[in-house]
């Protein structure tokens, strides 16, 4: 069993012990409950390199990363650093993170929110828009094409706009097949859990113009933001080296700086 694997099981496990306890119905009824969600399209289009901060105590790779007592003042500090938006990690077993953590962050900032979880059930994409998130991770590699094209289908129609991930050439086509415009390209084997930054740059020329690249895991400061952004990435999508920087603040906009103008 891959690591991919071993993580959508146990989200499994944990999805169907909340899905137990709050009904699909009353679910919903939340969701639709909240604001409209906030559309980030129009600032990663915009001139100049966007960042998605994130929201990150630990991962399968690093372990622990930083202990984040209060998610809200963190994601306050990337606000003011220029995030585009804010990514906060839910998945408990293996990142250490909450919806409480969503929706404590959401409570804190105008900031458009990415729900970064491991979605394979629409059930996800109800919690993610009745915490307040405005964006959610769509992971091609965890997904066979029909559910793909339902989550994404299902994201649209609930106003969230879908991250899609994509490591490979295969997965790129598949992305593009359910109608992405919002692309990651994930450095990272979710496999292996090895980085290859060279990644990046293959898979961003197979995206049309007017789909919007971003670039996931290996970057580690602004040299490695503006790399990215010199080979097509409108966006990065930060977390290890945000969450342990002693200024994060600083260390985004020092980011959103190193990106230049398009």
């Amino acid at each position: 069993m891959s690591v991919l694997d071993d993580i959508v099981a146990g989200v499994r496990e944990d999805l169907a012990a909340r899905r137990t306890a709050l009904p699909e119905a009353d679910l919903s009824a939340a969701a639709a409950a909240q604001p409209a969600p906030l559309d980030p399209m129009p600032a990663f289009a915009a001139p100049g390199l966007s960042v998605i901060a994130e929201v990150k105590r630990r991962s399968p790779s690093k372990g622990a990363l930083a202990d984040i007592p209060d998610p809200a003042a963190l994601a306050a500090a990337y606000a003011a650093g220029g995030a585009d938006a804010i990514s906060v990690l839910t998945e408990e077993r293996r990142f250490g993170g909450s919806l409480h953590d969503l929706r404590t962050v959401r409570a804190a900032v105008p900031t458009p929110l990415l729900r970064k979880d491991f979605v394979v059930e629409g059930y996800q994409l109800l919690e993610a828009r009745a915490a307040g998130a405005d964006l959610v991770l769509l992971i091609v590699a965890a997904l066979d094409d029909p559910l793909l094209h339902d989550l994404h289908q299902q994201a649209a129609e609930l106003g969230l706009t879908a991250l899609t991930e994509v490591h490979d050439e295969a997965e790129v086509e598949r992305a593009l097949a359910v109608g992405a415009r919002l692309v990651g390209v994930n450095a990272r084997n979710l496999k292996t859990l090895q980085v290859h930054p060279e990644t990046f740059a293959r898979l961003a020329r197979l995206l049309p113009a007017e789909v919007v690249a971003v670039a996931e895991s290996g970057i580690a400061g602004p040299d490695d933001a503006a790399a990215y952004a010199e080979q097509g990435a409108r966006v990065v999508l930060v977390g290890e080296a945000l969450v342990k920087d002693g200024d994060p603040r600083a260390a985004v906009a020092a980011m959103r700086a190193a990106g230049g103008s398009r």
